[in-house]
C-alpha cells in the first residue's frame, strides 16, 4: 500500500479509537448533559471516519468525496471536545486525534 495512504488510514483508525474512547468517557461524567453535544460528535466522527477508511483502502473513486466531509467532521468534533479538553484528558486527546485525521484527509484531498 502506497505510504500516503497507510498514513492516511492511520490517522483515520487512530480518530476512531480516540472518538470511541472520548464519547463512552463523556457518558461516565457526572454532568452527561454537558456533554451531549461532544458524544454526538464523537460518534459521527468515528463512523465518518471507519467509512472512509474503507473507501480509501479498497481505493474507490469516492473516497475524494468522503475525505472532504470527513475533514469537515474531525473539525466539529475537535472544536466540540477543545471546548472540555481543559477538565478532560479524553477530549483534550480526541481533539488531538480530530486535528490530525483532519489534516490528513486534507492531504489526502490534494493528493
Amino acid at each position: 500500500m502506497h505510504t500516503q495512504n497507510q498514513s492516511l488510514l492511520d490517522a483515520l483508525n487512530a480518530c476512531i479509537a480516540a472518538c470511541e474512547h472520548c464519547a463512552t468517557a463523556c457518558l461516565q461524567e457526572d454532568n452527561v448533559k454537558m456533554m451531549a453535544r461532544c458524544v454526538l460528535l464523537d460518534r459521527d466522527c468515528a463512523d465518518v471516519c471507519a467509512l472512509t477508511a474503507r473507501l480509501v483502502a479498497r481505493g474507490s473513486e469516492h473516497a475524494a468525496h468522503l475525505l472532504k466531509e470527513c475533514a469537515e467532521i474531525c473539525k466539529a468534533c475537535a472544536d466540540e471536545c477543545e471546548k472540555h479538553g481543559a477538565h478532560s484528558e479524553h477530549c483534550r486527546q480526541c481533539a488531538e486525534a480530530c486535528r490530525r485525521c483532519e489534516q490528513a484527509c486534507r492531504q489526502g484531498i490534494a493528493a
